[in-house]
């Protein structure tokens, strides 16, 4: 090398490739932020738009999903229904009897081998078995499991609507039921309606008493009050008006929880779903009580009709009051 010049420094450029300080992985942690955003509205959107009764049938299934593929309705010949009673409408909160198929209910010229007495005690242990169904099944009805008493008696198939002390079917001293106990009478009233039987309702209520001793409105008002309103929502929702043979009030005379006659257990509705037997016994009962007091023939009680008098309708200012 002459003399003179002199070495220059030798420069080394690097050149950093790629776009900000984390490159591109930015974009696949946020194109995997939106698919489990759409996935969590789209289940948010299955979720509002199905039906209660499939929401359990799903919920069954992950339960116990061996029992749930098996289950069939009984008579439905269904095996893969989750409905208790079958069929594949999830719109129902009980299974129904698929098309072709008989009707589960007995009657007697369907079934010459049985008596009208076994044919009778049949059915009304397979409307047992359906009520408690729709009892399970409705989420509406599952809460108040426990305040819904079912069992067979002598008189027939005896449904127990009672109080609990943190919910009663109605305010106190009223005959307006609450809205989830009207939901109580309004489910079952369809389902009691699929039998022929007569109904008879019965009010109760505690042991606690008016001030004024039962000397004006009382328990037997508000028990027999109580019954009535039972029956005109039942009536409305698919109960059968000519299947009402008897409504009552008892009061506090027949106790559920005798050691506690101020149990809430005592305020209660009793729906009987007679036996034939039984509805036969109260009309003849009632026509003997008739034909005791009556005159012999109808002619002897028109010619006594029309020989009394009469007495002119009370006035407004003599009509007591009813104390409320």
């Amino acid at each position: 090398m002459a003399e003179g010049k002199k070495e220059q420094p030798i420069v080394i450029k690097r050149i950093k490739k790629g776009g900000g300080s984390h490159g591109g992985a930015w974009k696949i942690a946020y194109a995997d932020f939106i698919t489990a955003l759409m996935a969590f509205f789209l289940l948010m959107w299955l979720l509002g738009s199905t039906t209660k009764a499939t929401l359990q049938g799903i919920a069954n299934w992950f339960k116990n999903p061996e029992r749930v593929s098996l289950m069939g309705g009984p008579g439905t010949g269904s095996s893969n229904s989750i409905l208790n009673g079958g069929g594949s409408n999830l719109n129902k909160t009980v299974g129904q009897v698929q098309r072709g198929q008989k009707h589960q209910f007995l009657t007697s010229p369907e079934n010459p081998s049985l008596s009208t007495r076994e044919i009778d005690q049949r059915n009304l242990r397979h409307l047992k078995q359906e009520l408690e169904a729709q009892i399970r099944e409705n989420p509406a009805l599952a809460a108040f499991r426990n305040q819904l008493l079912i069992n067979i008696t002598p008189e027939g198939l005896r449904i127990q609507v009672v109080d609990s002390a943190k919910r009663p079917m109605f305010p106190n001293g009223s005959t307006e039921p609450e809205p989830y106990a009207r939901t109580i009478f309004e489910a079952i009233a369809p389902t009691l309606n699929t039998l022929p039987n007569r109904v008879s309702i019965t009010g109760h209520t505690d042991a606690l008493r008016y001030l004024n001793n039962g000397r004006g409105y009382s328990n037997f008002n508000l028990s027999a009050g109580r019954a009535n309103a039972v029956r005109q929502i039942m009536v409305q929702h698919g109960l059968a008006e000519q299947k009402i043979l008897r409504v009552m009030g008892m009061g506090s005379a027949v106790l559920f929880n005798r050691q506690n006659p101020d149990s809430p257990l005592n305020r209660r509705v009793t729906i009987v779903v007679l036996s034939n037997e039984a509805a036969q016994r109260i009309v003849s009962n009632q026509q003997a009580v008739m034909n005791v007091s009556a005159p012999a023939t109808a002619d002897a009680a028109l010619h006594n009709l029309a020989g009394t008098t009469r007495s002119a309708p009370a006035t407004p200012s003599t009509v007591a009051p009813v104390s409320s």
